[in-house]
């Protein structure tokens, strides 16, 4: 199960307006591989929708079937705002329906949260 936490208003390359939405996974405890501690966090990703903004503002907190994977990605660069740390990263996060082998939303991690 995720929960729609969020939506935001982007702008394709030709101007047009859409509606994406954040979806939230449940809250796991990961451990930092540079410090060896524990810290909270969720996975999270944005889907494309089309909805507008007064729909989008009225689903958050709706829990949608299905989860948050990790996928392969081309490597990044990530600073995490916390500690400064620069890590390489090689995945994203997306929504893959229940049921389903697909994924929609690939995301890359923006920033570390902690719970």
């Amino acid at each position: 199960m995720v929960t729609v936490t969020n939506y935001a208003v982007r702008t394709t390359k030709d101007d047009k307006r859409f509606i994406t939405l954040e979806l939230s996974g449940k809250v796991e405890l990961v451990q930092s591989q540079e410090t060896g501690k524990f810290y909270a966090t969720r996975r999270r990703c944005s889907i494309p929708s089309t909805f507008d903004e007064h729909v989008a503002k009225s689903i958050i907190g709706t829990e949608i079937e299905g989860e948050i994977v990790r996928v392969q990605s081309e490597p990044y660069d990530f600073t995490n705002p916390q500690t400064g740390e620069v890590m390489s990263l090689a995945y994203s996060w997306a929504y893959q329906p229940e049921g389903a082998s697909e994924t929609i939303g690939e995301t890359r991690v923006t920033i570390m949260d902690e719970a």
